[in-house]
């Protein structure tokens, strides 16, 4: 482990942070005893019930949180000398590397590397990409994450593990995500995670926190006493503990290089309203200042350098003509160590150093590094040196940090990417390449979910000379920023303008912008009509022209919304038929349809469910494939609506419940449509009402209004289901007189049986009219099975059956299964009005099975109801032991039925494979089964 030095007046450690790290430290921790540390009772009490609950077998994480000096440090080096039967690994965030991608991470896992073969392929190969252990396609940072989790638990196997990582805060930004992830995903892996930070940023505000305050009064005055500063006076010594409110760092530090007569009289000590940190900082300031200037500069070259490597420096040290004993005299200052890096005493000691240096300096310093860095081993660092010790515009350093960029994007580094291409635009002498550079870098920032930092880069890219291409490629990245924050009405009109600008230079990517500001003003839409939509249809109806090689599903598409709008369904319906053609056909060309949305969208406008379930599968197989988390989120929110229509009840749960887990992940708004709809055709009315509320809340102060038809069909399912059809007629129509585009297969069948049960044959004719138009133009069974439904409302006697009978069988050929059922019902209790009992029983009996089998209560509830009016019995769904298992072990039951191994289910759920087995453990206890071929028999189709 190589030898620990303390810095003077370490021995004994009030929580005293020092910066310095085992990094890498892979062997069992053994006990020691060299750092004590006073007081700190209820920290050590925390710290070692994390250390319990890994040892038995489960998993914490923690965060440790406090001001700087407070001891943060000092207590993880305490965690690690007093642990043992576990295995420690340690990191520390490097201000200077917080633009190196998966730099902390590395330095975290890299004794580790060599099991990477025990994990499956996609995860190996995310971390060889990561690492840039090999090349590859950049994998998304959470699909790594995963890899990680499975990389900790494969380690835990053999003996418990826990990660340290110290000053998070300066964690480089793919790293802090990944570690968040993993300490999310957490459960039964014997892994523990301590993070250490000033303050919990945002991707560990939801974990367990510690934080760590001053020393008690009593701790502080043995702190004090231990220092050897002489005698003090009670009333200083007070006056030291209450103006450092028992930081022990600032204990220590703020009375050295005061004279006894300043300690004596507490001159020196009270300075107003100066922050404490600050007052730390000028106390290593003043030490810096009296340091021999070969002194300083090697201290500078450390402050500058974020590798830490003895041999680099004095190698830096060298090109300076800096003399290699100057180390030795530097180790004497106490500011300074190697164990077996080269650490600071304290981050706020390179803080000094960085302030009280001239940027010649500074500029020096970097120069150094750059040349003592080796561009085969090290080409990015040697970049970023080179780039920081410029003096001014550099074309030979900028294409230099473009060469970085292009293998940060590689590694899946976007932060680290944006990093290299903001500061190669910065370096560029000409001013028109600066301003494209910037442009580019902006986009990066965007990729690497910096929209500010984006918008900010866009700023500069409009100060280059003008250039009207550029100008339109940056109205159409605003744009995208806008669109990505769900500002629609303003996204509209944006990417309005971007189109315009860019139909001079290229009509193809203009087809695409109009597109996707169709797609944001449609999104945008109010009651009121008071929204860009129209104004941006007339400028995509007006848009260049599609080649006519190759054609493109975007093409069509565009081309498709605009009749739809201004010409009516019998124009646009057989475009709209060939574009999803074009989309869910072998190889289908999804293009740039606003991430998969329009696809989806179309299918339903289609009515068309099998396209809808094809198209969304298949997003699905790539981003697992890819680790594209954003389009799995469509994907998996289409399927669980698809899972929904099928009566696949528990799958779509299954599907729901990945959704929510992805996007609590990547930190994304929550969606709730298919959940709602679950909730409605199960009859649930509060978590139904509980959902649209949220969803209320989160459009505010987005400028749609998008939410609210969503809302509307789904109470008017439920409505319907609890037989309340006139408030399910008052929710359905609001929806219908808008006719948002593809909302008609879920609003339809509501508003029609609402308003033939409520006696409006008006309102039932003009829903039928509006579908007549559909079916006439593009005939699909789902929609002409609903049709037929439609028709038989408004017939009677042997016309009204014929047509109950069509409506059954045509929805029997699609995969929408509630519909079916409900055909089955609606049927029924025709069949009962016309008192024909024998024949409603059947038709109800049918009803009542599968309804109930797919767990939609409310409308099962009714064909019981139906069915003792006829005389008939039909027993209530009652719960069975199976309603022992958790929803997420059910989840994973129904996943290992389905033939998925351990690793696949934990993929697909972001969970360890370790975690799986643990619960596959438990649901084989409580089914009373021993193997996985036994759960066909025990866990039928429902799930329930």
């Amino acid at each position: 482990m190589g030898i620990r030095h303390y810095a003077l007046g370490q021995g004994m450690l009030g929580g005293v942070g020092d910066a310095s790290t085992t990094s890498g430290d892979f062997r069992p921790v053994l006990g020691r005893s060299c750092t004590r540390l006073i007081g700190r009772r209820r920290e050590r009490t925390d710290l070692r019930a994390l250390v319990d609950a890994v040892r038995e077998g489960k998993s914490r994480a923690l965060v440790v949180s406090g001001e700087p000096g407070v001891g943060k440090t000092a207590l993880l080096d305490w965690l690690v000398d007093e642990t043992s039967g576990v295995r420690i690994v340690r990191a520390t965030g490097v201000q200077a590397e917080m633009d190196l991608p998966f730099a902390a991470l590395h330095q975290l896992l890299a004794p580790m590397l060599d099991r990477l073969d025990r994990l499956p392929a996609p995860q190996r190969d995310a971390l060889r990409t990561f690492f840039g252990i090999s090349p590859g396609k950049a994998p998304n940072r959470f699909f790594g994450g995963l890899a990680v989790l499975g990389l900790l638990a494969d380690v835990a196997e053999e003996e418990p593990l826990i990660c340290v990582i110290d000053d998070e805060q300066w964690l480089d930004r793919a790293s802090a995500q990944v570690l968040a992830f993993v300490a999310r995903r957490l459960e039964r892996e014997s892994v523990g995670l301590v993070f250490a930070t000033r303050r919990p940023s945002r991707d560990l505000a939801d974990l367990p926190q510690l934080a760590v305050e001053g020393l008690e009064d009593e701790d502080a005055r043995m702190l004090l006493d231990s220092v050897g500063t002489g005698p003090l006076d009670e009333r200083i010594r007070d006056q030291v503990i209450s103006e450092t409110r028992g930081n022990p760092l600032a204990l220590l530090e703020l009375l050295r290089g005061m004279s006894p007569a300043e300690i004596a009289g507490g001159l020196g000590i009270r300075r107003g309203a100066t922050p404490l940190s600050k007052k730390i900082e000028e106390s290593f300031r003043r030490r810096i200042d009296v340091l021999p200037a070969e002194r300083r500069r090697l201290l500078l070259l450390a402050a500058v350098d974020s590798v830490g490597d003895l041999t680099l420096l004095v190698r830096a040290a060298t090109h300076l003509g800096i003399p290699c004993e100057t180390v030795a005299g530097v180790m004497e200052t106490g500011l300074i160590e190697v164990r077996p890096h080269v650490r600071f005493r304290h981050p706020l000691v390179r803080s000094a150093l960085m302030s009280s240096s001239s940027q010649q300096e500074i500029r020096e310093a970097h120069r150094a590094l750059a040349e003592a860095t080796d561009p085969e081993q090290d080409p990015d660092r040697r970049a970023w040196h080179r780039a920081l010790a410029a003096t001014g515009p550099d074309e030979d350093v900028a294409e230099e940090l473009g060469r970085s960029a292009d293998r940060a994007l590689a590694r899946g580094g976007l932060t680290a990417t944006a990093a290299f291409l903001e500061r190669a635009a910065v370096l560029t002498p000409d001013p028109a390449r600066r301003a494209q550079r910037m442009l580019t870098a902006a986009c990066a920032k965007l990729d690497a979910d910096a929209p500010d930092d984006a918008l900010r880069l866009l700023e500069a890219a409009d100060a280059g000379p003008e250039d009207a291409v550029r100008t339109a490629q940056a109205e159409h990245l605003r744009g995208r920023i806008v669109l990505e924050q769900q500002r629609m009405p303003e996204a509209a009109l944006i990417l309005h303008g971007a189109a315009q600008r860019m139909e001079a230079f290229d009509p193809a990517l203009t087809r695409e912008i109009y597109l996707e500001a169709l797609v944001a003003a449609g999104l945008s839409a109010a009651p009121d009509g008071s929204n860009s939509f129209f104004t941006v249809l007339e400028a995509a109806r007006n848009a260049p022209a599609a080649s006519p090689e190759p054609r493109r599903a975007v093409d069509v598409l565009l081309d498709a919304l605009v009749a739809r709008a201004t010409k009516g369904y019998e124009v646009a319906g057989p475009m709209l038929a060939e574009a999803l053609s074009m989309i869910s056909g072998p190889g289908g060309d999804l293009g740039r349809l606003v991430n998969g949305r329009a696809a989806t969208v179309l299918a339903m406008e289609m009515w068309d469910a099998e396209a809808s379930f094809t198209i969304a599968t298949r997003q699905a197989r790539a981003a697992r494939g890819t680790g594209a988390m954003g389009q799995l989120r469509v994907a998996l929110n289409v399927l669980g609506l698809g899972q929904v229509l099928a009566g696949e009840f528990a799958s779509a749960g299954e599907l729901i419940s990945e959704y929510c887990i992805l996007t609590e992940t990547t930190g994304n708004p929550y969606f709730p449509f298919p959940e709602m709809m679950l909730a409605a055709w199960r009859g649930q009315e509060g978590r139904v009402w509980e959902l649209a509320e949220t969803s209320r809340r989160a459009a505010i102060g987005r400028g749609t209004d998008a939410v609210t038809p969503y809302v509307g069909c789904m109470s008017a399912v439920l409505h319907n289901g609890r037989g309340r059809h006139g408030e399910a007629l008052s929710a359905a129509r609001e929806v219908f007189e808008h006719d948002l585009c593809g909302l008609g297969p879920f609003v339809v069948p509501e508003l029609a049986e609402a308003a033939a049960r409520t006696g409006d044959r008006g309102v039932v004719d003009d829903v039928l009219g509006w579908l007549s138009d559909r079916t006439r133009t593009v005939p699909a069974d789902w929609s002409l099975g609903i049709e037929a439904r439609l028709r038989a409302f408004l017939a009677h006697g042997s016309d009204a059956e014929g047509f109950y009978r069509e409506s059954i069988e045509r929805l029997a050929r699609t995969r929408v299964r509630v519909e079916v059922a409900r055909a089955h019902l609606l049927y029924g209790e025709w069949l009962r009005r016309e008192k024909r009992r024998a024949d409603a029983r059947e038709q109800l009996s049918t009803a009542h099975g599968m309804l109930a089998t797919m767990g939609a209560d409310a409308y099962a509830d009714r064909a019981r109801r139906e069915l003792l009016a006829t005389g008939a019995t039909a027993r209530k769904r009652t719960d069975d032991t199976r309603k022992q298992l958790t929803p997420q072990e059910v989840q994973i039951a129904r996943l290992a039925r389905a033939g998925l191994s351990n690793a696949e289910i934990g993929a697909r759920l972001f969970i360890s494979a370790r975690t799986v087995q643990y619960h596959l453990r438990k649901v084989f206890m409580k089914l009373g089964i021993s193997a996985r071929g036994q759960l066909d028999a025990v866990l039928p189709d429902d799930g329930k």
